[in-house]
């Protein structure tokens, strides 16, 4: 059984969370202990530790998730309705494959039971089997990563440097879309930066974002899984100075990000990768996570399209007339997508696809939005 890989935690752990006031976040949270496991039928959100990094530099370093969990439990929750359980690790496999095989099991089983998994730990490879765990729900998958650079390269050998080469590359291919949000162009080669234009991805550098972050909404909002490299975010907010990172987003920017992706009703799975074990990183790592289920909290349930009569239509005349909705409960836009050619989506002439005020603005002036553009030419392949 899936649940079979998991860990309890450790005693330490249960000892902290005793010591805290009923009003504390480790008061509300149920744990998988030695003696105890979770009611799954009474779970939203699970948490999970990887302690598997041998796909990194780092590889060498154990993975101590305590300061992130203690720093956690120790913080106050919002106005949430949302249950949420601490399922212990998954513990390193003989091989890494092993450690991948678990991880791709107990996201799938989560999935199926409408649980939304948070693993925090690892390195970022394991982007990998969480994207793999899609393959028993027959969907195609839109994964969203946070990271300085794209993760192409087969160079070093490094795992966690090419996961993305073997998402494109391995079947079942069930990739539709790949968004990297906050690159930085000197971590990339223009051969890289040219791949991710050809194969009709998105890529939003960090000065886009870091001047805009709203822009992103409709990212996360089209999203399944979300990733995020912690080494993404600049050293003197996250407080890794192993990795030493001049710039970077801020904490305030990446907590913005994973509250955006919380609030999308379609992203099913969260990922944080490349911890360093600092008690100074944990801070931070735990409120980016009270972010994200802040978000999750906040979710109007717009997708799957509702009645009609919660959106005002607009129709902007180009080449083509592109047909815009705006939600009366959110002010969220949306753009038709046709779905001539695409197989995925046989049975629906249209699809509606997440944009911005910008988007429909931009049509108002006689210009095709980029992402339309790019999402309408990846339905027709």
């Amino acid at each position: 059984m899936a649940l079979d890989f998991l860990t309890p935690l450790n005693s330490d752990i249960l000892e902290y969370v005793k010591e805290l006031s009923s009003q504390h976040l480790g008061s509300k949270i149920v744990f998988h202990t030695h003696d105890d496991f979770p009611d799954l039928k009474k779970i939203k959100i699970a948490i999970i530790g990887v302690l598997e990094n041998r796909g990194s530099e780092d590889f060498d370093q154990y993975v101590n998730l305590n300061y992130i969990r203690k720093e956690f439990f120790n913080l106050y929750p919002g106005n949430w309705n949302i249950s949420i359980g601490d399922l212990g690790n998954i513990e390193p496999g003989e091989k890494i494959e092993d450690t991948y095989f678990a991880i791709q099991k107990l996201t799938s089983f989560l999935l199926k039971n409408n649980i939304i998994p948070i693993l925090i730990g690892g390195s970022q490879d394991i982007t990998y089997p969480l994207y793999r765990a899609y393959d028993d729900l027959e969907q195609m998958v839109n994964v969203i990563s946070i990271d300085n650079k794209f993760d192409f390269s087969r160079e070093n050998g490094v795992l966690s440097n090419s996961y993305l080469t073997k998402m494109i590359v391995e079947e079942p291919n069930n990739l539709f879309n790949y968004t990297n949000i906050g690159y930085q162009t000197y971590f990339n080669s223009q051969e890289e930066i040219d791949l991710i234009e050809k194969l009709f991805f998105e890529s939003y550098r960090l000065g886009e974002i870091s001047n805009d972050p709203t822009i992103s909404e409709p990212v996360f909002r089209d999203g399944n899984l979300v990733s995020i490299d912690l080494n993404s975010i600049k050293s003197s907010d996250s407080g890794n100075f192993i990795n030493f990172a001049p710039n970077g987003f801020s904490g305030k920017e990446i907590c913005s990000l994973a509250r955006y992706a919380g609030i999308s009703d379609k992203v099913t799975c969260l990922g944080m990768f490349n911890h360093q074990n600092t008690k100074q990183e944990s801070f931070l790592i735990s409120q980016i996570l009270w972010y994200f289920i802040e978000g999750i909290h906040c979710r109007s349930n717009e997708y799957p399209f509702g009645s009609k009569q919660d959106y005002i239509k607009y129709i902007v005349t180009l080449e083509e007339d592109l047909v815009f909705y705006k939600s009366n409960i959110t002010n969220r836009w949306w753009i038709e997508i046709s779905n001539i050619g695409n197989k995925n989506n046989k049975f629906k002439k249209t699809t509606l696809f997440p944009c911005s005020h910008q988007d429909y603005l931009l049509a108002c002036n006689g210009e095709v939005p980029e992402r339309w553009w790019k999402n309408q030419r990846k339905n027709l392949i």
